[in-house]
């Protein structure tokens, strides 16, 4: 038998042609497919000489994949095993889990999402073998005769279809038949694959989860389908354990504790995505934006403001006209004008840069504001806080020369993670966001390839030196770059593990040629400024949604709208308290206390309830000797704490903007 050699998992290895993965990975059952050059296999692929092989095990990233991929299959065999003349969609995998979309069949009630549950069950105990094999598109036709959809994407080669899960390669189209033990098909499904080996290896870690309404391809004026959602891990211990952490997400919606703490609402008479804040959301509202305000300043930045609508031809002189329109609301019309509220802040920010003469000696010039934007979000993407039509973004731009720019990006990333961890964010990543190469998609970009290939160097440099300084990974996002340049942006994760995107610093080499933004250097020479934004919270609203979620609605007590709460044990003491309470407002501390007719057991659970960081409580005994008693939010009481030393404690322990509530120095006082 004639052998070749090829690196297996990084390994040079000798092995006999012909030899497939699932021979060659055949003692080791964790291995569940194959990476062939970088890209997901089936293991039963035949190795090729020259080729780097990787084993892929069910729980790493590329095997969830690849489990939940295969899951949908079995899910789309349950549905048609209940409706046989169902018409099949898509089913691809998703962050955590999978869907698969069906046209012509009942709506899914929670009772048929119990019963596909369990006939999944049967089939995954089955055993059935996820087989591949290619086909000519005359063959897909004849076999998928009766599915609709399934012939569109034949046609159209899988083309402008979401998720659409069909391969196009070698002349002709990929099916995958689940075949039983006795070697008969039991369903089928054209499929680019990759897939596990059988159906038992998706275990007892599954489960569907919801339904929802679906067009075909997306398009809203398509067919409407049932969408089916599930999810699916390597264990059933891997899906408890997910199941647990949604049910700490929902404790902890910000939505929910919007309300629940008084802070804001979206009220139908404003229109969705639209939120109002009410007392308490605005302190802390305020709270935030003062100290990212003043934190600015420290670092360089020179507050400025600007107008929420401007004339139409701003926009096109910034080139967001056509490439972001339709992200902007419609115009305006003022007798033959055209006005636009605005949906970003940059160009108002280059007409103060091109407001006078510029000077290499200002540079870099930094401006920033809290500007209020508008985006025309659909309605269906709207999300509480974290995704709403008014956006007050921290927004600055940084002006400098060409030579400043590596320093200037490090400067603001420096920046910003400092911010976030001031706020007590501490677990990020940085993704990196690039042009996408793709001759159809270049189109999208502007720009030349040199001025798209020295932004993406330094940002990328830049990314890489921060990330080994602070520990963090850097993450590639091919074509996930503004259509003027590439872009950072930090991932930053929250109490429960889950990531959001905050801070975001962009390279861009278009509104300076395009505003004709000029500065005189050194030799009297004129010369165009490199322009980079930056937003260190992205937005406000957002941020304060993601925070409101990450620490569950108990804010450390320097953002807390409420910082203490006064409960005297009678009615008698409420003069006491009121002097109490006297002295902490003199120390700029937020209090208040509870004088109603509440009994004194229920006024301290509203304060917990409410997650009032600190409460203070009096009776005759702290009456008289001058004290309180101290209950913090884990329940712990320091009781006869004199006055003034407890607001000293209060006042100290809000100004270090520490974020938990140990109180340093309670035992001694």
């Amino acid at each position: 038998m004639p052998t070749f050699d090829l690196v297996i998992d990084g390994q040079a290895t000798t092995i006999e042609a012909g030899t497939t993965g699932t021979a060659w990975y055949a003692g080791d059952r964790s291995v569940v497919a194959i990476k062939v050059d970088g890209a997901p296999r089936d293991l039963d692929t035949e190795l090729e000489a020259g080729t780097r092989v990787e084993a892929i095990a069910l729980d790493s990233p590329d095997g969830l994949d690849i489990l939940r991929h295969s899951a949908t299959h079995v899910l789309a065999q349950a549905v048609q095993d209940v409706f046989p003349d169902v018409d099949l969609g898509i089913g691809p995998f998703i962050t955590d889990g999978f869907y698969y979309d069906f046209g012509n069949i009942d709506a899914v009630t929670p009772e048929l999402l119990r019963d596909l549950e369990k006939r999944m069950k049967r089939i995954v105990k089955e055993g059935q073998r996820f087989v591949r094999r290619e086909i000519s598109e005359d063959e897909a036709r004849l076999e998928l005769a009766d599915q609709p959809y399934k012939l569109e994407l034949v046609t159209t080669k899988g083309k402008g279809a979401e998720g659409a899960s069909v391969e196009v390669g070698g002349g002709g189209l990929t099916m995958y038949d689940n075949v039983r033990r006795d070697g008969t098909v039991a369903w089928k499904d054209l499929c680019r694959g990759p897939h596990l080996p059988s159906t038992k290896l998706i275990g007892n870690g599954f489960a569907l989860t919801k339904s929802s309404a679906a067009y075909w391809k997306g398009d809203q004026n398509g067919d409407q389908l049932q969408r089916i959602y599930g999810t699916a891990w390597a264990s059933k211990d891997d899906l408890v354990a997910y199941q647990e952490r949604l049910k700490e997400a929902e404790r902890r919606d910000h939505r929910r504790l919007g309300a629940e703490l008084d802070l804001f609402s979206f009220p139908e008479e404003i229109g969705p995505g639209l939120p109002v804040f009410h007392p308490k959301g605005g302190v802390l509202k305020r709270v935030m934006e003062d100290y990212v305000r003043e934190a600015h300043i420290a670092n360089g930045f020179q507050y400025v403001g600007t107008p929420h609508i401007s004339k139409a031809e701003l926009f096109h002189t910034s080139g967001h006209l056509p490439y972001y329109a339709d992200g902007m609301f419609p115009p305006m019309d003022d007798e033959g004008q055209a006005y636009y509220l605005k949906a970003m802040n940059c160009p108002m920010h280059n007409l103060i840069f091109r407001s006078r003469g510029r000077s290499y000696r200002e540079l870099p010039l930094r401006f920033f504001e809290f500007g209020t934007v508008y985006r025309n979000e659909k309605s269906g993407v709207l999300q509480g806080l974290t995704r709403v039509r008014s956006i007050t973004q921290d927004d600055s731009h940084s002006y400098c020369t060409p030579e400043q720019a590596p320093g200037e990006v490090r400067h603001l990333l420096t920046f910003v993670l400092t911010l976030l961890k001031d706020f007590g964010m501490e677990d990020f990543y940085l993704e990196v966001s690039t042009r996408d190469e793709d001759g159809a998609k270049k189109d999208k970009f502007i720009g030349s390839d040199e001025q798209w290939a020295d932004a993406t160097r330094i940002l990328a440099d830049i990314a890489a030196e921060c990330a080994q300084e602070n520990g963090l990974r850097v993450v590639d996002d091919p074509g996930g770059a503004a259509f003027y340049g590439p872009k950072i942006s930090v991932q930053a994760k929250d109490a429960i593990r889950r990531t959001w995107q905050m801070s975001t610093i962009q390279y861009d080499f278009n509104q300076p040629h395009r505003f004709g933004l000029e500065y005189t250097a050194a030799d009297g020479a004129r010369h165009e400024p490199v322009m980079i934004h930056s937003a260190k919270f992205g937005a406000i609203e957002r941020f304060i949604g993601v925070l409101t979620e990450h620490y569950a609605g108990a804010f450390p007590a320097w953002l807390a709208p409420v910082q203490v709460r006064l409960v005297p044990v009678a009615s008698a003491f409420d003069d006491y308290v009121e002097e109490v309470a006297a002295k902490l407002r003199e120390r700029g501390i937020r209090v208040e206390t509870d004088l109603s007719d509440d009994r004194f057991g229920k006024k301290i659970r509203n304060a917990a309830k409410e997650k009032v960081p600190f409460t203070l409580i009096a009776g005759g005994e702290d009456a008289e000797a001058g004290a309180v008693s101290f209950r913090l939010r884990d329940g712990s009481q320091h009781n006869g704490i004199p006055v003034d030393r407890a607001v000293e404690l209060i006042a100290r322990h809000v100004a270090s903007r520490a974020n938990h509530d140990a109180v340093e120095g309670i035992d001694r006082a």
